[in-house]
């Protein structure tokens, strides 16, 4: 049984993603504005879409650029990789947990006020000769 195991890790460790990225966890955000934001810079350039995201008006836009300088960081300082050739190679925001609050109202009601947050994710790639 033990062996299983032991090939189970291997087979995980081979087959794991060694792309730079980095990730914001419990971003008072909801995940749906923060998506229309990653749908600009999916596919982009990395300077590139550094240049969109200072010059973006909308708020989900600098904890995106946060996000994506510090996966930057990562593949210049980690992983040795050349700043001018990194990709936005996957972006994606996932629901995080949900602030649950009350706003009480007249007649004895309550009403429910959801407070949501989001994961952000950006996983950059390096393109060689372009």
């Amino acid at each position: 049984m033990a062996t299983r195991i032991r090939q189970k890790a291997e087979k995980r460790q081979k087959n794991k993603d060694t792309r730079p990225y980095a990730r914001a966890n419990h971003v008072r955000m909801s995940s749906s504005k923060v998506r229309i934001v990653l749908d600009l810079i999916r596919g982009k350039k990395a300077s590139y879409a550094v240049a969109m995201l200072e010059n973006m008006p909308d708020s989900t836009a600098k904890e995106t650029l946060n996000v994506l300088k510090s996966a930057i960081a990562n593949a210049e300082n980690n992983k040795g990789m050349n700043v001018e050739n990194l990709v936005v190679a996957e972006c994606y925001a996932n629901g995080g947990p949900v602030l649950k609050r009350i706003h009480y109202a007249g007649k004895g009601s309550a009403n429910r006020i959801l407070k949501k947050t989001s994961h952000i994710t950006v996983v950059l790639d390096e393109v060689v000769g372009g």
